[in-house]
């Protein structure tokens, strides 16, 4: 009998010394990143699709960081549409969420929609792939944000099997 509560304590000693290590964080974390291949695919089909409509636009693809890997400006867009088309993009990747939904959500002074470099217009869609954030696309030019949107859209669409299938 006391043999086998020695084991039973030593038992639960070793158990509650091995449960820290299997909480640990992991030192790295593998992130799925989208290719310069994916982003130049989406701006070329966002740019085809406003332009089947009569509309010029300017489209970025910024990865999960926001930072611009893919812009085309068609020919008589607007210059403005450069920079506007990368802030939607940026604030849709930060914020995991088309920026249709979120308009009216920070109207407030002082509110997050302040911030120097956001833009809450319709046009940036988040780009998922296997349940993972990997960028975001932002569409500038169209005269309505609904327009935009659906171009964005468009992009997204065109890659949408490759992004489905992406595994983990």
């Amino acid at each position: 009998m006391q043999r086998s509560r020695l084991a039973a304590l030593l038992a639960a000693i070793l158990t509650i010394h091995a449960l820290p290590a299997l909480a640990d964080p992991p030192v790295i974390i593998k992130i799925p990143r989208l290719t310069l291949e994916a982003s130049e695919k989406i701006a070329r089909a966002a740019v085809e699709a406003c332009r089947k409509e009569g509309i010029q636009i300017g489209v970025t693809v910024v990865d999960r960081s926001g930072d611009a890997m893919a812009f085309l400006r068609d020919t008589l867009a607007p210059p403005v549409t450069i920079e506007v088309s990368r802030q939607k993009a940026y604030t849709a990747v930060n914020f995991n969420a088309p920026l249709s939904g979120m308009e009216d959500r920070f109207t407030k002074p002082f509110s997050v929609g302040k911030v120097e470099g956001l833009v809450f217009s319709a046009g940036g869609v988040p780009i998922a792939a296997a349940g993972n954030i990997v960028g975001a696309v932002g569409v500038s030019g169209a005269a309505t944000g609904a327009q935009d949107e659906a171009c964005a859209l468009a992009g997204i669409e065109a890659v949408q099997m490759d992004l489905e299938m992406a595994g983990p």
